[in-house]
């Protein structure tokens, strides 16, 4: 019964973690606005953003219903329990709302951190950390609440009426349960790749017409197209990334609970997951209290104050592990605490990884700076050799960590009871997402305060220190995203994991040898998606890159006395173009995620449905790395340059890397983090859809 009780620390963790967003919102609201040219930089902003976010959910909104009455008329064939269309829309929801409050508090941060940072670096830091700490504790408060929410409905449920025919009470909640992450990965899904095309769209055209054609500063104020810009950093990089974020949260901890019923572990099972993410709460918000920075302006002190934080909560969470899994689980299953301590120290090295890679303190991307010399192609040539080398240490530490996992939790005599260790280790990389998404979710907010910082005639010094909180904001996104793309490797495979076990209780056992035809086809195709997918969404931004471009030229020609300040550029026109394309855009990719593992189930069968989801994991998360590394590295080599390095701003060097930089924009921020949400969206509806492709398929 104590082991029962336990699971009361994840809803008391979702309540601490939304009050302590709560009392930093209260914190970032009492800061100075700044002046009233500050304040109409943000308000303008805020309403771009807030637009955007209206037509998106209005169009999401849509397709929810939609895929809601397909699914309640399939639970009413008897093909899906009828909590599961419901258990969709709350995922979905929940997922929606996280993105949309920790964007609307990011919106609200960046003049704040600006003025912030007139006084000191560490008031602009103090500031910027919070608006991304809000980012992570509601993703982590609103998951533990949408998963709390949902077991103890179902526990209740169940307890008074009858249990579905062939299984028990707690392999009824949990199979219900992983059915509502379709609704968090389809949200993850439109956020991420609408808000890529958007953000990317608006900077790669502000960039090419401004800093290449026009020779003007970035974020400059006669530039049409910088509010876009700064629009799209909140839509993409804060709601995108914590909605994908959320997914993989949800994601892993609901499908290592259905993995420990299938270990039969019971309810221990559900509770080591749960109960390791309501101490993850903790450990987060002890470790925002750490982060702090002096006045020096180094990239290096910056870095180590974010890191004192994440470090002192994986501590946290290895130390109270042990103790939560000798309680659960027993002595006998103490090698499940090495499956959480291989998550912990997997997520670190990614982000170590990732940080060596694109980082412009050390050597790969100082050498895609050095090719600025010779002209844009070698810094592009430079930039895809970068990305591709920086997959081999990702790829050997998830490798790695999937081993210790399975092995360390009993794998060799127990084959679920390994899979249930591979899950643990994605719940560990993930038990410190509260801080985690905070130092990536605050990276957005410094560059719209060095916008807004420029546009409003702020002194250098300010500028200065705004630059330093970008700069660094670049490498935490960039180990953001190599975090996000590790925790979806691994979340992944769980969700395979749960896959075959959910079609075991339909009664279909698969043949998964390589050697299986139908496996190898599947393996085949969904190694070609990743790539279709990344082109149709590269095709995406570059036709609204292209619109953009378009229009600021126009403005330029046509407004007179743009160019000289006297008159106003139609920054709501830019934002337009942008919203309008994100939003036809992300259409295709969205149905090809959703139909694609369906289609191959029907018309190939159930093992190559498997296969495909194999074939996406791999090359999906190798591609996603090599995408996101190489755009960070084209990034921060060009603001490499531009601290005055190699000729400096101006100098055909920096032209060479804002080029580098443009192609490295849909890489790092639309294609790469994409890739994460398409390789769990497609297990998950894989999940949901099992019954009705095994009574069809035409392989029975």
């Amino acid at each position: 019964m104590a082991r029962v009780d336990l699971l009361w620390l994840a809803p008391v963790g979702s309540i601490a973690a939304l009050m302590f967003a709560a009392y930093l919102v209260i914190y970032i609201l009492r800061k100075d606005q700044g002046n009233e040219k500050m304040r109409q930089i943000a308000e303008a902003v805020r309403v771009g953003a807030k637009a955007y976010l209206k037509r998106q959910y209005l169009g999401v909104a849509i397709f929810f219903l939609v895929v809601f009455f397909i699914l309640l008329f399939l639970a009413f064939k008897d093909y899906l329990v009828i909590f599961v269309p419901f258990a969709f829309l709350t995922g979905g929801f929940f997922s929606g709302l996280a993105g949309f409050i920790g964007m609307t508090v990011a919106t609200q941060a960046s003049n704040r951190t600006t003025a912030a940072a007139t006084k000191s670096l560490n008031a602009g830091l103090r500031v910027a950390f919070s608006s991304g700490a809000v980012m992570g504790m509601v993703v982590v408060g609103l998951g533990l609440l949408d998963l709390s929410i949902w077991y103890y409905f179902l526990d209740w449920y169940y307890s008074a009426h009858a249990i579905p025919i062939g299984t028990d009470k707690v392999t009824a909640i949990t199979s219900t349960m992983l059915c509502f992450g379709m609704g968090a990965s389809s949200q993850a899904f439109f956020a991420r790749v609408g808000g890529g095309i958007f953000t990317k769209a608006a900077d790669v055209g502000a960039d090419l017409v401004g800093k290449v054609e026009a020779g003007i500063p970035e974020d400059d104020p006669r530039n049409p197209a910088v509010i876009a810009d700064n629009v799209g950093d909140n839509v993409g990089d804060v709601a995108g990334m914590g909605a994908d974020l959320y997914e993989s949260y949800v994601g892993s901890i609901v499908a290592t609970a259905a993995l420990g019923v299938a270990a039969g572990l019971g309810v221990a099972g559900v509770t080591v997951p749960m109960v390791m993410a309501a101490v993850g709460v903790f450990a987060s918000i002890i470790g925002t209290f750490f982060v702090k920075s002096s006045e020096e302006a180094s990239q290096n002190i910056l870095l180590a104050a974010l890191r004192k934080g994440v470090f002192f909560s994986a501590i946290l969470i290895a130390g109270f592990s042990f103790f939560l899994i000798k309680y659960t689980l027993g002595c006998e299953h103490i090698g499940v605490y090495w499956s959480v301590i291989a998550g912990l120290i997997a997520g670190i090295l990614i982000g170590l990884s990732t940080e060596y890679f694109t980082s412009s303190n050390f050597r790969p991307t100082r050498f895609i700076a050095d090719a600025s010399l010779t002209g844009p192609a070698t810094v592009i040539i430079s930039g895809m050799s970068v990305g591709m080398m920086s997959t081999a240490i990702p790829a050997i530490v998830v490798g790695a960590a999937v081993l210790i996992s399975y092995f360390a939790s009993g794998g060799s005599s127990n084959f679920s009871a390994g899979l249930y260790g591979v899950g643990i280790s994605a719940v560990g990389m993930l038990s410190t997402l509260g801080i985690t998404l905070a130092t990536d979710a605050y990276g957005p907010v410094a560059d719209n305060a060095g916008g807004n910082a420029e546009m409003s005639g702020l002194p250098p010094e300010v500028r200065k220190r705004t630059d330093a909180l970008d700069a660094l904001g670049n490498t935490t996104a960039a180990t953001g995203k190599g975090f996000a793309i590790g925790s979806a490797a691994l979340t992944a495979l769980a969700l395979i994991a749960a896959f075959k076990d959910q079609v075991s209780l339909y009664g279909k056992e698969m043949e998964l040898s390589l050697l299986n035809p139908n496996v190898l086809v599947g393996v085949f195709i969904g190694a070609m998606l990743p790539f279709f997918f990344c082109s149709l969404t590269m095709k995406a931004v570059g036709r609204a890159a292209g619109k953009i471009v378009v229009e600021v030229r126009r403005q330029f020609k046509e407004i007179v006395g743009i160019m000289e300040g006297k008159a106003a550029p139609d920054y709501a026109r830019c934002v337009i173009i942008a919203t309008a394309a994100a939003q036809k855009e992300m259409i295709l990719p969205a149905l090809l995620a959703i139909i694609s593992p369906i289609a191959v189930g029907l018309l190939i069968g159930i093992e190559a449905q498997a296969g495909l989801l194999a074939g996406a994991t791999v090359c999906g998360f190798l591609l996603a790395v090599m995408m996101a590394n190489s755009g960070g590295a084209w990034d921060n080599a060009k603001k490499y340059i531009e601290s005055g390095e190699l000729g400096g701003k101006g100098s055909l060097a920096h032209k060479a890397g804002v080029v580098g930089d443009t192609v490295g924009d849909p890489f790092k921020d639309t294609s790469g983090p994409s890739l994460n949400i398409l390789i769990k969206l497609m297990s998950m509806v894989s999940i949901v859809f099992a019954s009705f492709v095994i009574s069809n398929s035409l392989f029975k």
